[in-house]
């Protein structure tokens, strides 16, 4: 099952440089939604998709054991995912190539930096 997590920022904390409601900023790309039109949007306002949101009832409700995670930016909302202590009852693997940031040196920087906790794949391997 494909779940889609949108990180809309919180506006009691002020304006984001993007991730604002109602903008190009916080939209989840449209190729995304094509490839999985059907798929259930969590709402996130941390990096960690679990924090203040419905994804464990989602993954629950579905009976997921293994997280596959992806997106941007693997520095803070990937990894704070995978490592996150909600993601410990799951199998976590973080999916390399389809995930990025504003560099492949951050990029590379955090996969390194988190693949003590959780295993880094290729998605042709995992999928």
């Amino acid at each position: 099952m494909v779940v889609l997590i949108q990180h809309i920022a919180d506006p009691e904390a002020g304006i984001a440089p993007f991730f604002n409601a109602g903008t190009e900023g916080a939209m989840i790309h449209s190729e995304i939604v094509a490839a999985a039109p059907d798929a259930p949007v969590v709402i996130k306002h941390f990096a960690d998709s679990f924090i203040k949101t419905d994804l464990e009832d989602v993954l629950s409700a579905h009976g997921v054991g293994e997280l596959l995670v992806c997106g941007m930016m693997t520095q803070n909302c990937v990894t704070h995912t995978a490592i996150s202590k909600s993601a410990e009852k799951y199998r976590v693997s973080i999916l390399t190539d389809c995930c990025t940031t504003v560099s492949e040196p951050i990029h590379l920087i955090a996969l390194h930096a988190v693949s003590t906790r959780v295993a880094l794949v290729n998605s042709k391997d995992a999928i």
